[in-house]
């Protein structure tokens, strides 16, 4: 097996914030007892465009203590140093980090072209891996996540985006870290936990509590309760029949923060149902980074 070796951009964090290596594929280095991290082609789908590297990474949570991961796909051309902007893409319900980087299906196959195309770094967490829905310690996750980018790399944008419960916790993290998101894209996510009734065991563990036994909790992660959080561009798609995240509360949240902010677009398909096709994916993607990434008034 052939190895491709990690530049100095890719050094393990020090202890002290918790961020360590973990394999894609590996190799032990005689007399020592580090494992370093190397891309291997065979890891990626056929699908993924060309990258410099493909990285499994692995950190303690600051939030308990766990073991948790995430990958990042380096695109090719990056100069260590250099300011790179940063897509993290949140996967959907019962699934975990690799659903972006491998899978072939239209909303994860556009992530990848559109980060290539643009030379932007993809990252894809577990945050709490098939249940997650933005709990608690998913967002603590996600937060350590963009610290350690920040540290590791010149990053100038962080956009954040996910299908379907990806969709709605990318809503939920913009709603509560502002701050910390530059661009939003939601896939077929809902705005409202509150009167969402899916996957409520799922829902319920990573919450704390039911919707009677932690109302707050259900409400703060509620991003249509938040529109005036949302000053970044945003990016929603929905679909009319979607009977898994029904569209309504994403498109009320939409119609309220079009009216203080020009940097929203809505690809709503009345007969569109629980999934948004290449196109669609690629169009929202593509507005939040011309919004932000690209724009010279957004950047001054």
């Amino acid at each position: 097996m052939s190895f491709v070796k990690l530049s100095a951009m890719f050094d393990v964090m020090t202890h002290k914030n918790r961020f360590y290596p973990s394999t894609v594929c590996s190799a032990v280095i005689p007399g020592c007892c580090l494992v370093l991290l190397f891309a291997c082609p065979q890891c990626v789908a056929d699908k993924t465009p060309p990258a410099a590297s493909v990285v499994d990474r692995m950190f303690i949570a600051v939030h308990d203590g766990t073991e948790q991961k995430y990958v990042v796909i380096t695109p090719e051309g990056l100069i260590p140093g250099q300011p790179v902007s940063v897509i993290i893409a949140l996967h959907g319900h019962g699934s975990d980090r690799w659903q972006f980087v491998r899978q072939p299906r239209g909303e994860c196959r556009a992530t990848r072209d559109v980060a290539a195309t643009y030379g932007m770094l993809l990252v894809s967490p577990d945050y709490r891996a098939k249940t997650s829905w933005m709990g608690p310690a998913a967002e603590a996750d996600v937060v350590q996540i963009i610290r350690a980018l920040k540290q590791q790399f010149d990053v100038s944008h962080v956009i954040i985006c996910g299908g379907s419960m990806g969709g709605t916790a990318a809503l939920t993290f913009a709603a509560l870290h502002p701050e910390l998101i530059d661009g939003v894209v939601s896939l077929n996510g809902t705005a409202n936990l509150v009167e969402y009734e899916g996957f409520q065991g799922a829902i319920t563990a990573s919450y704390g509590g039911s919707k009677k036994e932690v109302p707050e909790e259900y409400r703060k992660r509620s991003a249509e309760f938040s529109p005036e959080k949302f000053s970044m561009p945003l990016a929603a798609t929905t679909g009319g029949r979607d009977n898994v995240v029904p569209a309504d509360s994403v498109l009320r949240l939409v119609s309220r923060i079009a009216g203080r902010n020009p940097n929203v677009l809505s690809i709503h398909r009345p007969d569109g149902g629980h999934s948004t096709n290449y196109t669609d994916t690629k169009q929202a993607l593509e507005f939040v980074i011309a919004a932000r990434v690209l724009s010279p008034a957004a950047n001054r």
